[in-house]
């Protein structure tokens, strides 16, 4: 794009960051934000522009006013959970759909592989694992192996080790998405075998009201982090009117941003699956409490919430995916 239209088509938007106040903080972290990247924009491709110095004066203007006491600050760490991240989740919702078709797609894939070839959930989950599960079916308690552990140790192992997952699902997007995909791919395939295996022993809805205690949030964050690595990916494969390298900054500061803003939820699926899960004598009504409440909060949160903020803060999209 040419700095003239550049010019032509933010030069309204700017004037009016700069003669009107902002009507909260909120809006103030928002002119912030759509600023630094009108500035990134002009950065790559008119770096000894005078728009460049304009919009880096006025983006320091912003930042100076956003951090200027810890309050501010407060309301900025308020904004992330509140606007920012919800914001996100609206920008990037076709990588989030993807995400949740390719686990989905490899989960049903585990599901079926292992009805047909019973060596299968062994090849996947492990004999030794498969052998604990039957000894705990045969004793009357199928889901021991989540009382097997002290509530608080299991809670840093499953915590240490989904947020690892998470990471590596995230990160392997360096690789053209690739490697996002295939860890989508081995996570979908063994939630699929492990749920299978307790449907081929007629615990089906049983494993259901306990697995998904925990499970809801903690495939939901997988599913998560594999749309934060799409991100990644996609920067680098479609860098849109930024060069590579700026688009790749983009999409891994959108991901990580994704990344932080998940971590809550995956320290909170740890907290059920160490503290919760292991009651497995809990009544039905509320274990369904527990796992409904837990799907509504992600529907809210990652789709409706999102959906209905654009709409209040009038954020149209442009032709660009992915760009506001």
């Amino acid at each position: 794009m040419r700095e003239p239209l550049f010019i032509k088509q933010n030069s309204a938007k700017w004037k009016s960051y700069e003669t009107e106040p902002a009507k909260d903080p909120d809006e103030l972290a928002e002119r912030f934000i759509t600023i630094t990247d009108d500035l990134a924009y002009s950065k790559t491709f008119y770096p000894k522009s005078k728009t460049t110095l304009y919009l880096n004066g006025l983006a320091a203007g912003f930042h100076q006013s956003i951090y200027q006491n810890k309050k501010e600050k407060a309301n900025r760490f308020v904004f992330f959970w509140k606007t920012e991240l919800p914001l996100l989740f609206k920008q990037y919702k076709r990588q989030i759909l993807y995400s949740f078709i390719f686990f989905i797609t490899f989960f049903l894939v585990g599901i079926l592989s292992a009805k047909y070839d019973r060596t299968f959930i062994r090849f996947v989950l492990s004999d030794e694992y498969v052998n604990m599960t039957n000894e705990n079916i045969s004793k009357g308690d199928p889901f021991g192996v989540f009382k097997s552990e002290n509530e608080f140790v299991m809670f840093w192992m499953i915590a240490k080790n989904n947020l690892t997952v998470t990471a590596i699902t995230f990160v392997l997007g360096i690789t053209l998405s690739a490697g996002t995909i295939i860890n989508l791919f081995r996570n979908g395939l063994m939630v699929g075998c492990f749920q299978y295996l307790f449907i081929s022993k007629g615990l089906g809805i049983q494993s259901v009201l306990v697995i998904w205690i925990h499970g809801t949030l903690e495939i939901s964050t997988i599913i998560l982090a594999g749309a934060a690595g799409l991100i990644l990916g996609n920067s680098l494969l479609f860098p849109n009117t930024f060069s590579r390298l700026v688009s790749l900054k983009r999409g891994a500061l959108d991901g990580l941003k994704i990344m932080l803003g998940i971590s809550p939820i995956v320290v909170t699926a740890a907290v059920f699956e160490s503290f919760i899960t292991r009651h497995t004598e809990m009544p039905v009504w509320l274990s369904s409490s527990i796992l409904g409440g837990s799907f509504l909060f992600i529907i809210w949160y990652v789709v409706i919430y999102p959906i209905h903020l654009s709409h209040r803060l009038n954020i149209v999209e442009t032709t660009n995916e992915g760009k506001y």
